[in-house]
């Protein structure tokens, strides 16, 4: 993996042979990590082939640190401890001239974050066999018998209060299931969250002429193999075989996106062409660096591919930059912008992406956005611009990204006809502004600590009465709001008024309405926010007003 920083730290020793290390945090930064298990019948001669292909990778990706890491959970065909130590401490030995080597703890249980870079090759497996290297990637099905320990949840007991996992469980909002590693369980008010920051794009892909597209999320390898996918990111597919062949599950949109585009004939006047998806993802992870919703194996992105000709593209970039401060306005988080240049290995003529650097450097310069230089680190067939967002914490998350492409349109032969006549080819922009809406609502949870604004809060309002009496003004009101769309609950059980309260402020709900006696002969409400103000006498249609503004407008304040 390729990664801007591996952090991690031991423990507790796991294993009956380990080295003898301190209990201290390692944090290494631009790093390539690769994770080794060592199985039955792996030989010196196995190891010595992986460092070879591991030399290979570095120089094509510049790196010039290493990091290898003992990951024993990849196999249950392991090799006598002492000999897969032996090979581990032989691969350290191995490691290319002239890179800073490093090795994490040898039969250690350890703590381990990852910030994996992103861009198509930072993700890599290989298995390695007497043999040479494993080719197959694929096999028939065969009978199983299945584990039904397996059907639980999975436990975050133990994690910090301000962990969107935590959170995640307090409020009810989504679970993780061992029967379906890395993948999301939305809850009722989770799936609200999840639907309304898709509904913000979608608002947002209409105001700038978007239009939504969806594909099977199966296809067969032969669009994996013309995209260059099967090369660079076999191992991170799920796949399959049946009757008509060889399959694999859609990791990323763009291939299939471009079937959409060859399936007719365009003009120089059909361009740009918008076009968006929510369709979802599927990659495989590494069971040791999946991080709750940060890191999953099902996701969705707001995915965009714009099909423009090569003139369009400095305005089309100045209406993705515009549509990016819009966006992330909405949720008053401030960004920076780093612009990734050509690297070393790279697909295409070089004057080819000095145009394209060159339109990116305006269009950002133009949009009075100011931005870094990561020096050759751009995709590998074109330039990028990547956006990190602060939270709340001061934490930076890179979500945003804007890549250009001129390689897949000529390994498609994608064209169109010019204003003279003749057949041109496309450039594509690849483009994702919330990034995977699974990672984003993690730093969404984190950001706002469950507090979320009106229009993204799961439950807006909940309607809580005093006594029994009070209970029909209660329903009758609850009743009106949901009419108009606002997310009520009503709780007019025998609880205590304070047992109530509690139990709204403890599931962060914007507003509290309660109803009592003078309430229900005034016919007006007492308001109470979250934060603990109350206002009474307040008309509903008072109320309705603010909090239909609110949520229209998307406002980030409270009215009350």
């Amino acid at each position: 993996m390729d990664v801007d920083n591996i952090t991690y730290e031991p423990v507790r020793p796991e294993a009956s042979v380990y080295d003898d290390v301190k209990k201290e945090k390692t944090s290494i930064d631009d790093t390539l990590v690769i994770f080794v298990c060592v199985e039955k019948g792996d030989t010196l001669e196995m190891a010595d082939k992986a460092m070879l292909d591991t030399e290979e990778y570095m120089k094509k990706l510049a790196r010039k640190r290493l990091v290898i890491y003992p990951f024993a959970h990849l196999s249950n065909n392991l090799a006598d401890i002492n000999e897969s130590r032996k090979v581990i401490e032989y691969m350290f030995k191995k490691a290319p001239a002239g890179i800073e080597a490093s090795k994490a703890p040898f039969g250690w249980n350890k703590k381990l974050i990852l910030d994996i870079k992103a861009h198509p090759l930072a993700e890599q497996s290989r298995s390695y066999s007497p043999n040479g290297e494993e080719q197959k990637i694929y096999k028939k099905a065969k009978p199983v018998s299945a584990n039904t320990s397996l059907v639980r949840k999975s436990s975050w007991a133990g994690l910090p209060e301000m962990d969107h996992r935590t959170i995640g469980e307090r409020l009810d909002l989504y679970s993780f299931q061992e029967i379906s590693p890395a993948m999301v369980y939305w809850h009722p008010n989770g799936h609200v969250l999840y639907r309304e920051l898709i509904a913000l794009m979608r608002h947002l892909e209409l105001k700038y002429d978007y239009l939504e597209t969806s594909t099977p999320v199966v296809a067969n390898l032969a669009l994996w193999q013309v995209s260059g996918h099967l090369d660079h990111y076999k191992d991170n597919m799920f796949m399959f075989e049946n009757e008509s062949g060889a399959h694999g599950m859609k990791p990323m949109n763009c291939p299939s996106t471009i079937m959409i585009y060859k399936s007719r004939k365009w003009s120089y006047r059909d361009l740009p062409f918008r076009t968006a998806t929510f369709d979802k993802l599927y990659r495989r992870e590494l069971s040791g660096v999946v991080s709750g919703l940060f890191r999953v194996q099902e996701l969705t992105q707001d995915d965009g591919h714009i099909f423009i000709t090569e003139e369009q593209l400095l305005s089309e970039m100045s209406k993705l930059l515009q549509m990016v401060k819009e966006t992330y306005e909405v949720f008053g988080m401030k960004f920076t912008a780093k612009l990734s240049t050509m690297p070393d290995d790279h697909l295409g003529e070089e004057a080819l992406w000095e145009k394209a650097t060159a339109a990116l450097k305006e269009a950002l310069e133009n949009n009075g956005i100011t931005y870094g230089i990561k020096d050759k680190d751009g995709a590998f067939y074109g330039p990028k611009i990547d956006f990190d967002v602060l939270d709340s914490m001061g934490r930076s998350w890179q979500c945003a990204t804007i890549q250009v492409d001129y390689q897949l349109p000529i390994k498609f032969s994608l064209e169109y006809t010019g204003e003279d006549g003749k057949a041109k080819t496309p450039v594509i922009i690849h483009r994702a502004i919330l990034g995977s809406i699974e990672r984003f609502a993690a730093v969404m949870v984190e950001h706002y600590q469950g507090k979320f604004p009106t229009w993204l809060a799961p439950v807006q309002a909940r309607i809580v009465s005093i006594s029994q009496p009070a209970n029909e003004y209660a329903e009758k009101t609850f009743a009106e709001l949901k009419k108009l769309g606002i997310r009520t609950e009503l709780d007019i059980s025998d609880k205590t008024l304070e047992h109530k309260i509690r139990d709204a402020i403890t599931m962060k709900i914007p507003y509290i309405i309660v109803l009592g006696k003078k309430e229900m002969e005034s016919g007006k409400l007492t308001v109470r926010s979250r934060s603990g103000k109350q206002q009474f006498g307040v008309p509903m249609n008072e109320f309705i007003s603010k909090i239909d503004k609110e949520i229209k407008e998307r406002s980030l304040t409270l009215s009350y």
